[in-house]
């Protein structure tokens, strides 16, 4: 699903009725993505303190029936809470959303049933009061663990069925007392349900609400990602363009100063472009321009930018390199594009695409500015375009910008 669309589904479910909780599958399906991890871990943390008040019941078990304590502590910690155990490590675990939501509601029946059984097992007088209690497992899942609306229901009717049949059943407790007991249950039934349905439409309310904002949040930052990147790259061959190479080139001048490190440059020109889009027309040209791009990137080795400075020229700039492995990339540079064997039968002398290259290092020193080597770069250019074309002239740029010439630092 597209992003727009995404955002559209999220509209409709904050406008759907009031009374629908499950949102439409694709938004339904993100919601439990986001919120399981979390969910998770509250049912975990909600099901120990749940176990714990349980076992502890058994105070009450040795107070009301003590001639059925041990059946009391072999349901409950014998069989109720070896049953919750599992299902929580099943959900500390990672289950599915659907598979936590019914085991979670299981361990609210079989507490029923066990305290059912307990319940009509001793025959001791007001025993039976502690029906008045089992409401409790209840609000254990409709409001502590907070089970999903749908399960909560199903558990709480099925808690009821099974209490219902179980007391009817109950001799010695008055018929006033068992009305009042069905009563007080199926009360405490219906506030908690209320309150489960409130907790998860405003859990969704609140979860549909932070996604909008996320999602616009989120189409905001890859609209100002996409805005800058098309400020600082070159549309036609995706490099870095003159603008973003301007910024680097002086951040880079800027390390080099402070490690005391080589920073080198070349500058490179395609040969005889102008005859060439003369010849093949501009789209031919574009195209030409993008395969010589992409052939300057992939081979550039450990450059760090290789940028399009304007037209058919481009650079590259290095960093903690040696004169000679400066001249070597360079060298390598214009061998690729030669490779490519892009026709050109523009030029006077038919041939194929090729490149010249002028190049420039040195360890930044006082005095020495970034504008000083890009100069020395764009003479060695010159000179290689001088002697022919098609080769890669370096410079000793300290030398050459000592004033000693260019004649002894081409290489």
């Amino acid at each position: 699903m597209t992003s727009d669309s995404f955002n559209s589904a999220i509209e409709r479910e904050l406008v759907r009725p009031n009374w629908q909780l499950r949102f439409a599958d694709e938004v339904e399906a993100r919601f439990e993505y986001d919120t399981q991890p979390q969910r998770n871990r509250h049912m975990v943390v909600a099901g120990l303190i749940a176990a714990l008040i349980y076992i502890l019941f058994l105070i009450n078990d040795y107070s009301f029936r003590p001639d059925e304590f041990w059946l009391s502590v072999l349901l409950r910690g014998l069989v109720v809470i070896p049953f919750g155990l599992p299902v929580l490590w099943a959900i500390y675990k990672g289950v599915s959303g659907a598979k936590r939501e019914a085991l979670m509601a299981s361990t609210v029946v079989v507490a029923m049933v066990a305290s059912c059984l307990i319940f009509i097992s001793s025959k001791s007088p007001y025993s039976y009061l502690d029906i008045f209690s089992f409401g409790l497992i209840l609000v254990v899942g409709n409001v502590l663990y907070s089970l999903r609306f749908s399960y909560a229901l199903a558990s709480s009717l099925i808690s009821i069925a099974i209490m219902v049949c179980f007391v009817v059943g109950y001799e010695p407790m008055p018929i006033e007392i068992k009305r009042l007991a069905i009563f007080t249950l199926c009360a405490k039934a219906v506030f908690t349900l209320v309150a489960n349905y409130r907790l998860e439409a405003s859990e969704r309310k609140a979860y549909l609400l932070l996604l909008r904002e996320t999602h616009r949040a989120g189409h905001a930052l890859r609209s100002n990602a996409e805005l800058s990147k098309l400020s600082l790259t070159d549309s036609l061959t995706e490099l870095a363009n003159r603008r973003q190479f301007d910024t680097l080139f002086n951040q880079h001048w800027q390390q080099a100063v402070e490690e005391h490190a080589t920073i080198g440059l070349m500058v490179i020109d395609i040969d005889c472009f102008k005859a060439y889009n003369d010849y093949y027309g501009h789209l031919q040209g574009d195209h030409c321009l993008k395969q010589v791009a992409s052939t300057l990137h992939a081979h550039a080795g450990n450059a760090c930018v290789v940028a399009r400075f304007g037209g058919e020229e481009f650079v590259v700039l290095s960093m903690g390199q040696s004169h000679q492995a400066v001249l070597a990339q360079a060298e390598q540079l214009r061998q690729a594009v030669e490779a490519l064997q892009l026709p050109h039968h523009g030029r006077t002398e038919p041939g194929n695409i090729t490149i010249s290259v002028g190049g420039a290092m040195l360890q930044p020193k006082v005095g020495v500015t970034a504008s000083q080597l890009f100069r020395a770069a764009d003479q060695a250019l010159y000179e290689a375009k001088r002697q022919g074309r098609n080769r890669v002239v370096m410079i000793n740029s300290l030398d050459a910008l000592s004033g000693d010439g260019l004649g002894r630092s081409i290489q």
